[in-house]
């Protein structure tokens, strides 16, 4: 294979991106370990090469059945938005392969989970759980669903990088649950909710152009920026609570950094920076880094 091939497939793949997805299933394997004293690397690195899967099938399927919206979105995206452009911009790949690939992570993800169910026992709920991450995956862009168009796509992405991303690593090393888990994924949750946001004011005249329903499509930026601070709010809520109900406390400790970044993106927000290209473009990098800061402060708080 070509360097260029491997350069656009290495783009396509969006590799940073799955850093959202990463990190909160190391929260799972790292909750796991503190709280059982046990911990299975097989399984660890079996369902997290199966996680990373998910997220390609998320990315390739998007960017095929995303190709109109994103080759709309060129004179309007940043580089957090409007997908890899790859498929745009070369002729290195062609769009069906995007799609193949996608079918191909998704096999691969199903065959992992089978191995984790019924040859490292890792509990009945297993293959239900990996069912539920390929239809958030898949069916975000993928027709006939299309979570992404249909006003659900927020949704699905709170729950499957929130929850889902650190509840499963969870039960795949335990073989259950514990309510620490659930409050833990909460603040997670609601960064993650952000990101999907934001990322979708540059892209809202070419989402609006192909008929897509997501939030700020519907609502507009004004009000989704009011949104924005509410649910930034809610993350340091979120917090708090998790923190009543068992994260320890010095969570706040690690990440002091990172609440002063949020308060200084909801203020940028609501004054209304992001019909600033640049600085739209900052907020979606902000609003990314406060995801990673809060998961990482959740990852320090139980490791030390």
């Amino acid at each position: 294979m070509k360097i260029a091939t491997l350069r656009a497939w290495f783009t396509l793949s969006k590799p940073l991106t799955h850093v959202l997805g990463i990190l909160p299933f190391s929260l799972g394997g790292v909750l796991a370990w503190n709280l059982t004293g046990s911990f299975d690397w097989a399984v660890f690195g079996l369902g997290i090469f199966g996680a990373l899967l998910l997220m390609l099938v998320a990315c390739y399927s998007g960017e095929y059945f995303d190709f109109e919206t994103d080759t709309l979105a060129i004179p309007f995206r940043n580089r957090f938005s409007g997908g890899s452009q790859v498929l745009q911009k070369t002729d290195t790949i062609e769009p069906i392969h995007s799609l193949i690939a996608a079918f191909v992570c998704l096999i691969l993800a199903g065959i992992i989970g089978v191995l984790l169910q019924f040859h490292f026992k890792t509990g009945p709920l297993t293959i239900p759980l990996g069912i539920l991450a390929m239809i958030a995956a898949f069916f975000y862009s993928a027709k006939p669903i299309q979570w992404a168009y249909i006003g659900l796509g927020e949704i699905w992405i709170w729950l499957a990088y929130g929850w889902l991303s650190v509840a499963t690593p969870f039960y795949l090393l335990t073989g259950g649950f514990v309510p620490v888990v659930h409050w833990a994924s909460l603040p997670i949750a609601f960064t993650i909710f952000n990101v999907i946001l934001i990322n979708e004011f540059p892209d809202y005249p070419a989402d609006k152009q192909v008929g897509k329903k997501n939030l700020v499509v519907r609502f507009g930026k004004k009000k989704c920026s009011r949104l924005y601070a509410l649910v930034s709010a809610a993350v340091w809520g979120a917090l708090a609570l998790s923190v009543w109900m068992g994260v320890p406390q010095k969570v706040f400790i690690f990440t002091v950094p990172v609440f002063a970044l949020s308060v200084m993106a909801t203020n940028r927000i609501l004054r209304k920076d992001y019909r600033d290209e640049k600085k739209l473009e900052r907020l979606c990098f902000g609003t990314i880094l406060c995801n990673w800061g809060v998961t990482i402060g959740l990852i320090m708080a139980f490791v030390l």
